[in-house]
């Protein structure tokens, strides 16, 4: 593992200067793709779900229905289907609790005669991407889709590639999905931004995805709102001398299995923790099952040393990380100092993994730094906010004078006369 001193400014700048995804090489792929899906519908998701995915879709085929749905159930473990209602339960809970302190309608009166009210309510109908190339991912699911609808969104769309897995169609059906599609990539976000024959469109398009489809999104917004452009996963572990290698190891470990572009630090005090966090890698890693995605993962992870713990959380905040771990002896007063990130875990009880399927936050979450300006995934994503403006002839009579100075400032003449002419 690669070690960089906190003191050599350039390297740490690098590092908190990540690049992001290139997505330039695939947008005139993608261009291209969403041009066929708005121009020839239905037809274009059976040629390039054929062309990218090898699969043959019909219009029948296209939408799941609810029989293959409850034959999902019957391929399914219990042991799984009841986790997933427990996950379910704890992300209800929080999402809910997050709801709650919504102020969903609220007046305020600005100026005798003009009353301002501000309402928020839930957007009609959503798209949740859920990947399924390298595997299965009905975590995407819960998500993506309850904080939806405990929002109150009526129409929950999701679209998985081909052949949706059992394990998404069981979580779609636990977290009352109305419409499950098999359809993946840019053609998938196209169909619902656009809308087909076979599928309509939505509001808003949320989700993982691969760089086709970051790159679709990114187009369709304008058209459609989105979540955020997923990057490659991140975790930044804050560990002193006190941390237990063996945990920090088996966290890195599992975030070194999402992806070959996934990024590990640990940031410590500790050199000694770093040699011996190298070995108990090197043994974890001889019995997993994704070992050489794990291999490809680790050859970008680095250890930043620090003089103290004060400095670890100078640099986590300058990093930015998408999931903050802090395994030390005063770890919740470290985590007080933390501004920037995209969920924080506390205490060597709380590994990423919990945060992942069922402790309650959502794992939809900024990467590449974007914890620095947004949030992780919320309710507050499916909810739009808009004012009413009530105003009086006394209101707007004390705002005339006000209005016709910036007016004639910006020479927009027009904007003053609309005031003026309430008043002849």
């Amino acid at each position: 593992m690669r070690i960089v001193d906190y003191k050599d400014k350039e390297a740490v700048r690098r590092l908190v200067e990540r690049e992001a995804v290139d997505l330039q090489p695939v947008f005139e792929a993608v261009e291209e793709v969403i041009r066929d899906v708005r121009k020839e519908g239905d037809a274009a998701l059976f040629k390039y779900t054929r062309k990218f995915d090898g699969f043959r879709l019909t219009a029948q085929s296209l939408r799941v229905s609810q029989k293959e749905v409850e034959a999902a159930y019957s391929k399914a473990d219990a042991s799984f289907v009841k986790a997933l209602k427990h996950a379910k339960k704890n992300i209800e809970l929080f999402h809910g609790k997050q709801f709650k302190n919504i102020k969903k309608t609220w007046s305020i009166e600005t100026e005798k005669g003009v009353v301002i009210t501000e309402k928020t309510s839930p957007l009609k109908s959503i798209g949740a991407y859920v990947p399924g190339g390298r595997a299965s991912y009905p975590s995407t699911v819960l998500m993506t889709c309850i904080p939806a609808r405990v929002a109150g969104v009526e129409r929950v769309v999701v679209t998985s590639p081909p052949q949706v897995s059992d394990v998404i169609l069981v979580a779609c059906d636990i977290c009352g999905v109305n419409e499950i599609y098999g359809l993946g990539g840019a053609q998938a976000v196209a169909a619902l931004a656009y809308g087909t024959r076979s599928i309509k469109k939505v509001d808003k398009i949320v989700g993982p995805g691969n760089k086709y489809v970051t790159a679709a999104k990114l187009l369709v917004f304008g058209s459609v709102d989105i979540d955020m452009p997923a990057g490659p996963s991140e975790v930044l572990i804050i560990a002193d001398s006190s941390a237990d290698a063996k945990l920090i190891a088996a966290d890195i470990l599992a975030q070194a299995e999402h992806d070959p572009d996934a990024q590990c630090i640990i940031v410590t005090d500790s050199q000694g923790l770093v040699q011996k966090t190298g070995r108990e890698i090197e043994a974890q890693t001889k019995g997993l099952a994704r070992k050489e995605i794990i291999k490809k993962s680790l050859g970008s992870a680095c250890a930043v040393i620090t003089k103290d713990m004060e400095e670890a959380a100078e640099f986590a905040n300058e990093y930015a990380p998408e999931h903050l771990e802090i395994i030390a002896k005063d770890a919740c007063m470290i985590s007080d100092k933390v501004r920037n990130a995209g969920a924080v875990f506390v205490g060597e009880y709380a590994p990423v993994a919990a945060g992942d399927y069922a402790s309650g936050g959502n794992h939809v979450l900024p990467t590449g730094g974007a914890a620095r300006f947004s949030s992780a995934l919320g309710v507050r994503d499916f909810l739009r906010s808009y004012c009413v403006q009530k105003i009086g002839r006394d209101g707007l009579s004390n705002l005339a004078e006000t209005i016709d100075a910036i007016a004639r400032a910006e020479s927009l003449d027009a904007h003053s006369m609309a005031v003026k002419k309430r008043f002849e």
